[in-house]
This record gives structure tokens, C-alpha cells and sequence, in this order.
């Protein structure tokens, strides 16, 4: 079966074996690199878990800005291959992290060449968008989200007589699961715009349902940070509330956009 590239120099046809060849060596490439930036990450264990394990006291940046009270949550392992295994996921999703950029431009040197020139461009700037925002929804994860939400729980106690005794497995994949939380959440905006890219959505109508909006939002951020405070409620809304309202005037821009082009 013959498969149509079109290259920027002319044409140039390939089979779908070659083209399935092409695609293993980009997938061995892509995970090479993530295992080079892994294993780094791994080597810098003391650098690596000083950042995870940060948001456990009081001295982290976001208490100080807020005034928390001085508090220390102790954390405790209770398997044997416990912490190298949390090493390990650790230090692979660092690796992730840090290689996506390049993946993510192998994968879009890929199916570029079947893509139109109109259609490569808003590739380009939807791959690098969902990248940077992506980043931004897991930095305001671990300094504002995470911290408020492993104080409240970490500290929680139903009687003087319990102590809390958390494990460092638990901590850990709180910390990760509420990255990949928020990343996905901070994606609103780069889905509003391919939707309104492809008419599906329009300013008008994410106006119309603002209030409904707001509701929602309160319910995602009550679901993130499950505490009884108000200001944390707020704190962790106000991000997401942003989002909306950018993702209106990014309908707005790119209805006027295509319009213009009509």
C-alpha cells in the first residue's frame, strides 16, 4: 500500500512498512531520550527529592507568602522496596517531563508532512500551547494547590489521641496524581481555541453559561483541595476562573480571525 508524503523540496511516496519503520525508530529515539534525562534524574537524588519532598514543612516558599503557622509532617516508609521504587517512578516522571519538548517535535516532524500548511501551524501552536500550559497547571499545582491541600490533610487530626502517620508512597502519589490533574485542567484554554478554530464554540456562548461555569469550577476546585476553608477554596478557584475568562477572549480573537479571512 502506498502512502503520500508530501515533503517542502517536492513529493515523495513511501509504503506503509516504511512508514511504520520510520515511526519505530522516532518511538526508540523518543525513549532513549527519556531514559537519558530519567537517569539523570535518578543520579540527583538529594536535588530531585529536596523539590518533591519541599511542601512538607513550613519553610516551603508558599506558607511563608501566607503566614501558615510552623508545622512538620512526618513521613514514613513501611515496604521494603518502597522508596527505590518511589525513586524510580519519581525520577521517570522528571524524565518525562524534561523530554517531552523533544518528543513532542519528533512526533511533529512525523505527520507534518501530511498536513497542510494552514493545518501545520495551528498544529504548531496548539502541540506548543498544551506544552506550556500543561507546565504552568503543574507549577501552580506544586505551589499552590499541593501545599494547601497536604497541610489540611497531613495536619487533619479527628482526635488529639490519633496521630497522623503518612507514607511516603502516599504522599508521592498524591503529589503526582494532582499534577496531572491540574495539567489537564490548565488545558482549557487550548481546547477552547480548537473548538472555536472549528466553530464549534463561541464567545457568545461561554458567556451565556458563565454562571454555570463558576459553579463547576467551585466543584473541580472543592474536589482538588478537599478542605473546609473558604480562602483555599477561593485561593485554588481564582486560577481556574482565569482560565475561563481567557478562553473567552480566545474565542473572541479567533472568530474575528476567521472572519477577516471570509
Amino acid at each position: 500500500m502506498q502512502v503520500a508524503v508530501a515533503l517542502n523540496s517536492g513529493s515523495m511516496e513511501m509504503t506503509f512498512w516504511e512508514h511504520l519503520d520510520e515511526l519505530r525508530g522516532l518511538l526508540i529515539r523518543a525513549l532513549c531520550v527519556v531514559a537519558v534525562f530519567g537517569v539523570a534524574a535518578f543520579c540527583m537524588k538529594d536535588l530531585l527529592f529536596d523539590v518533591v519532598l519541599a511542601p512538607r514543612t513550613a519553610a516551603f516558599v508558599t506558607y511563608r507568602v501566607l503566614g501558615v503557622e510552623p508545622f512538620e509532617i512526618h513521613l514514613m516508609n513501611t515496604g521494603l522496596t518502597e522508596q527505590f521504587m518511589i525513586h524510580m517512578r519519581v525520577a521517570l516522571y522528571a524524565g518525562l517531563l524534561l523530554a517531552s519538548p523533544y518528543v513532542l517535535y519528533l512526533l511533529f516532524r512525523f505527520v507534518s508532512p501530511g498536513l497542510y500548511r494552514n493545518e501545520r501551524q495551528v498544529a504548531v501552536w496548539t502541540v506548543g500551547g498544551a506544552y506550556v500550559m500543561f507546565l504552568l497547571g503543574t507549577l501552580v499545582n506544586y505551589f499552590l494547590v499541593f501545599p494547601l491541600t497536604v497541610r489540611f490533610l497531613g495536619t487533619y487530626q479527628v482526635s488529639e489521641v490519633v496521630d497522623n502517620m503518612l507514607t511516603v508512597q502516599s504522599y508521592v502519589d498524591t503529589l503526582l496524581t494532582m499534577n496531572l490533574v491540574m495539567g489537564v485542567v490548565f488545558e482549557l484554554p487550548v481546547v477552547t481555541a480548537l473548538l472555536a478554530w472549528m466553530g464549534v464554540l463561541t464567545d457568545e456562548l461561554m458567556r451565556r453559561y458563565r454562571r454555570h461555569a463558576l459553579v463547576a469550577i467551585l466543584l473541580v476546585a472543592a474536589i482538588i483541595t478537599p478542605t473546609t476553608d473558604v480562602f483555599t477554596l477561593m485561593v485554588v478557584s481564582l486560577p481556574i476562573w482565569l482560565l475561563y475568562e481567557t478562553s473567552i477572549l480566545m474565542c473572541k480573537m479567533i472568530q474575528k480571525h476567521e472572519t477577516k479571512k471570509d
